[in-house]
C-alpha cells in the first residue's frame, strides 16, 4: 500500500475474494479506497477508464482463478491501447502448488505474459515493495501498458516489519523529445505545405498536452483531427475539425499534402495503409514513443521515436512568432465544410426514414447537442459507436472513450465507472447499445452504491444490429439468425437496482431526459427506442460500399 500511495494511487477497482483479503485489509488501514464492482471484467475496465481520463496509473485488484480469467480481457485491452494499468491478482498458496487446489492448477503469469509489459509471480513477502515499484515504473514508461503481479495467498499472509521494508523509486522520466534536426525538418515542411493536417492521439488528453497542442495549432494554422482516443484533446481548439474518418470524403484535388501523426498509430483508425484517409502522395511525419509504430503501414518521410507532447512543446519554441503561412484559414474552412456536408447528407437520409422508431442519426445528434462542457462521453456497442462517431466531434467534451483496438463488446460500462470516479464534479455519459449494455447490467448497482452519477443512454434497436446487418449483406434476409433482443426493459433493470430509469420513444423526449438526468446527479438509464434499419456510413464502408447511398435495409 505504501508503494502504491507513493506513486499517487488513491483508488483501486476490484471485487472481493479470499485470496486477496490481505490486500483489502491493508487498503482499509491505509485509507486507499477500493471501488467494488459486480464482475472482475469491469474492475479491470474501470481501472482503464480511470487511467485514460487522468493519465495516471490505474489499479485493479482481483482474486485467483475465475477472477483472473474474468479480468484478462481488460489486460488485453490495455495492452493494445497502451493504457498504464497495474493488475494485482491473487493465486493459490505456494505450499499447495500442483496439488489440484481450488482456483489454482494453471499458470496465471504465463497466460498474462503475451498481453503485458511485465508479469511476475511474487514468491517472498519482503519482495512486494520492490516488485510493485518495478511494475509501476514499467507500466508508466513509454510505450505505456499493463503490468500484472500474481501474489499467492500464503505470501500475502506472511508478516514483515513495515518499518524495515525498503522504499523503492516509482517516478519515471518519459520526456524524451525529438532531435534538433527532426524539429527543423518539421518546421520546414510546415512552412511550405498548402494543405497540412495533424492527427492527434490520446497522449494529448491532459491539461498540459492540450495546452501545447492548441498553441501549436494556433502558431501553425494546422487543422486538427483525431482518432477516438484523442478527440478530447482537439475539442476547444480554434483549429479543431473532428474525427479523421471525415477525410474519406475530401475531393481528390483537395486532399492533404502534409500529414503530422502526433502520437497516433497507423492501423484501424487510419484505414490501415490503403491511402483512403491519408493520401499516398502526402508527406507524412510521425512522432511516436514506440519505434515499432513508425511507418508501420504507410511510408513516412520522417519517423521520430519521441514523446509527442514534449516534442510539440519544442516545436512551439522553435516556431516562436513566425507568421502563420497564408491560406490556412481557407483550408480549415474547406475541411469543416466537407464535414458539415457529410452531416447534411445523413440528415437528408433521415427524411426518407419510414420506421416509427427514432432514426439513430437523429438520436446521436441530439445526444451530442446535449453534452455539457468538459464532460466525459464513453461509447459501447458496434452500431452505436459508428453512429455516434458522426456527431460527437460537435460536443464540448473533455474526454471521448471508445472501444479501442480490441473492440471488446460490453467493456465500456466499466470504463465509465472509472472515468466518473476520476472526474467526480463532471458529467460522465455512457452511450451504449442494447446488446453491449447486457454484459454489465448489474453495474447499475455499483453506480448506486459508489454514488457515481453516470448517465447510461441505451440506443435500443432490439438486436445485435451490426451482426444482423452483416448477415443480411452477405447471406440474405432469410439467413439472419441469433440476432434479436426483443425482451425486457433496461430502464426497468436500472430502477430495480436503485438507479433512475426513463423510456424514450419520441425524439423530442430525449434532450429533456438527458437534461433532467444531468440536473439530478444520479445514476440514470435512458432507454431510447431506435430503428434498426438505417446503415451508418462507416458500416457501409466496412462492408465494401461507399459511405453514402443505399439508405436502409429491410430490418
Amino acid at each position: 500500500m505504501r508503494t502504491l500511495q507513493r506513486a499517487g494511487v488513491n483508488v483501486a477497482f476490484g471485487l472481493p475474494g479470499a485470496h486477496i483479503d490481505g490486500i483489502l485489509q491493508d487498503a482499509l488501514d491505509a485509507k486507499l479506497r477500493i471501488v467494488d464492482v459486480r464482475h472482475e471484467m469491469n474492475a479491470g475496465h474501470a481501472a482503464e477508464g480511470y487511467a485514460r481520463v487522468t493519465g495516471n496509473l490505474g489499479v485493479a485488484v482481483v482474486t485467483a482463478g475465475g477472477g483472473f480469467t474474468n479480468v484478462l480481457t481488460s489486460v488485453a485491452n490495455a495492452h493494445l491501447d497502451r493504457t498504464p494499468v497495474l493488475y494485482i491478482v491473487g493465486s493459490g498458496p505456494l505450499e499447495t502448488d500442483q496439488v489440484n487446489d481450488q482456483q489454482a492448477g494453471f499458470d496465471q503469469v504465463a497466460m498474462a505474459t503475451p498481453v503485458t509489459k511485465f508479469a511476475h509471480r511474487v514468491t517472498r513477502t519482503e519482495l512486494i515493495p520492490r516488485l510493485v515499484a518495478q511494475a509501476i515504473r514499467t507500466a508508466q514508461s513509454e510505450p505505456k501498458g499493463p503490468v500484472l503481479l500474481d501474489i499467492p495467498w500464503d505470501v500475502l499472509r506472511q508478516r514483515v516489519d513495515v518499518e524495515e521494508a525498503e522504499d523503492y523509486r516509482v517516478e519515471i522520466d518519459g520526456s524524451g523529445i525529438a532531435s534538433a534536426d527532426g524539429v527543423d525538418r518539421i518546421v520546414a515542411a510546415l512552412s511550405t505545405a498548402e494543405r497540412p493536417i495533424a492527427l492527434v492521439g490520446k497522449s494529448f488528453v491532459t491539461a498540459d498536452g492540450r495546452a501545447r497542442l492548441h498553441e501549436f495549432a494556433a502558431r501553425t494554422g494546422v487543422p486538427l483531427f483525431s482518432d477516438w482516443e484523442g478527440l478530447g484533446a482537439i475539442v476547444g481548439s480554434e483549429r479543431h475539425v473532428g474525427l479523421l474518418q471525415s477525410l474519406a470524403t475530401v475531393p481528390e484535388d483537395e486532399r492533404p499534402d502534409l500529414v503530422l501523426l502526433l502520437g497516433l498509430r497507423f492501423g484501424m483508425a487510419t484505414q490501415f495503409g490503403t491511402g483512403r484517409l491519408l493520401p499516398k502522395s502526402a508527406r507524412i511525419f510521425q512522432i511516436d514513443p514506440d519505434g515499432r509504430e513508425l511507418g508501420r503501414l504507410q511510408e513516412v518521410e520522417l519517423g521520430i521515436q519521441a514523446d509527442a507532447v514534449g516534442t510539440v512543446g519544442v516545436l512551439n519554441e522553435r516556431l516562436g512568432d513566425s507568421p502563420v503561412p497564408p491560406g490556412r484559414d481557407d483550408w480549415l474552412k474547406t475541411l469543416r465544410d466537407i464535414s458539415a456536408t457529410r452531416r447534411s447528407a445523413l440528415a437528408a437520409e433521415t427524411e426518407e426514414h419510414g420506421d416509427d422508431a427514432i432514426h439513430p442519426y437523429l438520436a446521436v445528434r441530439t445526444i451530442a447537442e446535449s453534452v455539457p462542457e468538459n464532460a466525459t462521453v464513453v461509447v459501447d456497442g458496434a452500431l452505436t459507436e459508428l453512429w455516434l462517431s458522426e456527431t460527437i466531434a460537435l460536443a464540448p467534451l473533455a474526454h471521448y472513450l471508445g472501444h479501442g483496438y480490441l473492440s471488446s463488446m460490453g467493456s465500456n460500462f466499466g470504463v465509465a465507472v472509472g472515468a466518473q470516479y476520476a472526474t467526480p464534479d463532471k458529467a460522465t455519459i455512457l452511450v451504449t447499445g442494447d446488446g453491449a449494455v447486457g454484459y454489465s447490467l448489474a453495474e447499475f448497482d455499483t453506480l448506486v452504491r459508489a454514488g457515481l452519477p453516470v448517465i447510461v443512454i441505451v440506443l435500443n434497436n432490439q438486436a445485435w444490429g451490426a451482426t444482423l446487418h452483416t448477415q443480411q449483406f452477405f447471406f440474405g434476409q432469410d439467413r439472419v439468425t441469433n440476432n434479436r433482443l426483443q425482451n425486457g426493459s433496461y430502464s426497468g433493470v436500472a430502477r430495480a437496482l436503485g438507479a433512475d430509469g426513463v423510456d424514450v420513444t419520441e425524439l423530442d423526449q430525449l434532450r429533456p431526459a438527458i437534461e433532467a438526468a444531468l440536473a439530478a446527479r444520479r445514476p440514470t438509464c435512458i432507454d431510447v427506442r431506435v430503428s434498426l434499419a438505417p446503415i451508418p456510413p462507416e458500416e457501409r464502408v466496412l462492408n465494401g460500399g461507399a459511405p453514402f447511398g443505399g439508405v436502409e435495409i429491410d430490418a
